[in-house]
Formats: C-alpha cells, sequence, structure tokens
C-alpha cells in the first residue's frame, strides 16, 4: 500500500493491521471506524502515551483517512481496549504495603466513660468507679499502646467532677447540721 508523503507508518513501516476485526485493510473506512480511532487516540493521550501536538495531528489524519488500514496505522502503537490483567497484578497486596489496622481500645477506657456519663443518672455513685477505671486505662494505654485515651480523659473528668459534687455536698451537709446544732 502506498501513502501520499504526509502520511507514515506509527510502527516503522509495519503492514497496516485488520482495523476491530476487519479482514481487509483497503476496506473504506465508516464514520464509526473513524470515531472509534478518535476515541483510541484521545484514550491514550489521557494514559499519557501521546502528547498534545501528536494527538491533534492523528485526530485530524483520522478524520481524513479513507481505509480502515490507515487507521489501523494510526493506532497500531496504542493499546485498544481493555488489557489482559496477568495473574501477578491479581495477587493479593503484601501486608507491608497496607495501612496499619488501629490499634484496639482499651475496654477499661470505655468503661470509665461509660461510668462518668453515667454519673448523672445515678446521682454520682459511679463517679469513683469512673476515676478508678480511668487512671487504670490511661497506665495500660501507655504501656501497651492501645487506643481510648480521649475516653479514659473523658470518664476521669466526669468521676472528679461527680467526686468532688459529693464531697463539697458531704461538706455542705456538715456545715449545715453543725451551724443548726
Amino acid at each position: 500500500m502506498s501513502y501520499p508523503s504526509q502520511w507514515q507508518p506509527w510502527q516503522g513501516g509495519n503492514s497496516p493491521q485488520p482495523w476491530q476485526g476487519q479482514s481487509s485493510s483497503s476496506m473504506l473506512a465508516s464514520h464509526a471506524d473513524r470515531e472509534r480511532a478518535v476515541d483510541v487516540l484521545r484514550a491514550g493521550f489521557g494514559e499519557g502515551r501521546l502528547q498534545q501536538a501528536e494527538l491533534e495531528k492523528r485526530i485530524a489524519r483520522a478524520y481524513e483517512a479513507r481505509t480502515v488500514g490507515e487507521l489501523a496505522l494510526l493506532v497500531a502503537d496504542l493499546p485498544q481496549g481493555p488489557m489482559p490483567v496477568p495473574m501477578a497484578a491479581s495477587a493479593p497486596v503484601p501486608r507491608t504495603f497496607l495501612p496499619a489496622p488501629p490499634p484496639p481500645t482499651n475496654g477499661k477506657a470505655v468503661g470509665s466513660m461509660v461510668c462518668g456519663v453515667l454519673t448523672t443518672m445515678t446521682f454520682g455513685i459511679t463517679g469513683l468507679p469512673a476515676v478508678i477505671l480511668g487512671h487504670t486505662a490511661r497506665t495500660e494505654i501507655r504501656r501497651t499502646g492501645e487506643g481510648g485515651e480521649g475516653f479514659a480523659m473523658a470518664g476521669l473528668i466526669l468521676g472528679w467532677l461527680s467526686v468532688a459534687g459529693w464531697a463539697l455536698f458531704l461538706m455542705l451537709l456538715l456545715v449545715a447540721s453543725a451551724s443548726g446544732a
């Protein structure tokens, strides 16, 4: 097949390959054939396989192409559709490259926060367990690297507020009983 001087085979003189299963490279190209070739060219540009100037030249040539063989030469050096995935690519990702799982939350920290929240409903009775669990949880968290520091702190704060409230209430009762007697 001879080409005018402006047409150069993109693959260094290889013979044209059939386009999309067509049996003859000299068959006249349809509008759909040209659009498929332009789609392949744009996909190649999107993947970084072509420069902008080369893309524009090839698209112009695709719209001027008369035969399927001319279109095949324009896209011969580009992948034309889904490529088969090698088996190695479908293997699971090694653990080394996966993100590290978050550390488990300390159970005593959760218990401290629950007890701290329950101080409002139990009139402060769960305040002392909240303080004890909170201090124990913070010690374990520092030693083991577990999560739940915020839960432990919330339980400690609520627990200490409850203990301070009870201490203030008892002190006011003592002052009231001492002044009333």
